[in-house]
């Protein structure tokens, strides 16, 4: 199976990108985060002429996350399981082909310290319980998407630049290796210990040619699926182009 992950930044400017993705890229299963689409636009028919089924939990112009899969899609679950719809369009979960999917959006925080830096927080607590109380290690369960986290230092091209900065504060690592602790690995880290392999780069400054970029967007497996994990790509070309996300799509192909 071929896991992807795609912060698309706007599905509705980037559609045309994410069908030729596909095309070539023939993910199994991919998930998106900001499509920035309510639930009533999204473009289904577009992704099943390519074969792929959809479920999309989105609110309108902010958030939105999606799975399309090629193998399945079952019990489709948005929000967290058994809690009304607080999370502003920022996880959906599906059963594809055997593999419980999560497409998952953290808050981005803003700045350390602020409402929105608290709010990140509590989210990423309340996706840890979920994780505890709906979900089992045993299972091949994997979250996907961006979260708003480097986890370790090898994952900023400079972190003496992002001193006193989100994404990289002890309490939000913390809160990641939380979930790590509870029974996921990291998948591509599993495969690719270098470091300076980023997902995003600031649109500003040339960042991305100048290879100043983070490693946010993350495939956490629980151990049964992340030990069958074969080979990984951060796309770049993906990035290239007129008017590309800011992320680059993430693929991690599994032996199941």
């Amino acid at each position: 199976m071929r896991l992807a992950t795609w912060n698309v930044n706007s599905l509705k400017a980037r559609l045309p990108r994410v069908q030729e993705w596909l095309e070539y890229a023939r993910p199994d299963v991919l998930c998106l985060q900001e499509t920035k689409l309510a639930d009533a636009s999204f473009p289904h028919l577009a992704f099943a002429s390519l074969g792929y089924e959809a479920a999309h939990h989105g609110n309108g112009r902010w958030n939105g996350v999606a799975i399309l899969s090629r193998v399945g899609l079952e019990q489709v679950t948005p929000s967290f399981a058994g809690e009304p719809d607080l999370d502003e369009g920022r996880i959906v979960s599906a059963t594809c082909g055997g593999v419980r999917v999560s497409s998952v959006y953290v808050p981005n925080g803003r700045a350390v310290g602020s409402e929105h830096y608290r709010a990140k927080l509590e989210w990423m607590g309340k996706l840890a319980s979920h994780l505890r109380s709906a979900c089992h290690p045993g299972d091949l369960l994997a979250l996907c998407g961006d979260f708003n986290v480097a986890p370790e230092d090898r994952d900023v091209w400079d972190i003496a630049e992002f001193e006193g900065a989100t994404h990289v504060s002890e309490p939000e690592r913390r809160a990641l290796a939380d979930m790590l602790e509870w029974g996921l690995e990291d998948a591509f880290r599993r495969l690719y210990p270098q470091p300076e392999l980023f997902t995003w780069w600031d649109y500003r400054a040339g960042n991305f040619h100048k290879h100043k970029g983070m490693r946010i967007d993350l495939i956490l497996a629980t151990r049964p699926l992340a030990e069958r994990a074969r080979f990984g790509l951060i796309d770049r070309n993906a990035r290239k182009g007129k008017q590309p996300s800011d992320h680059a799509p993430l693929f991690v192909d599994f032996d199941l």
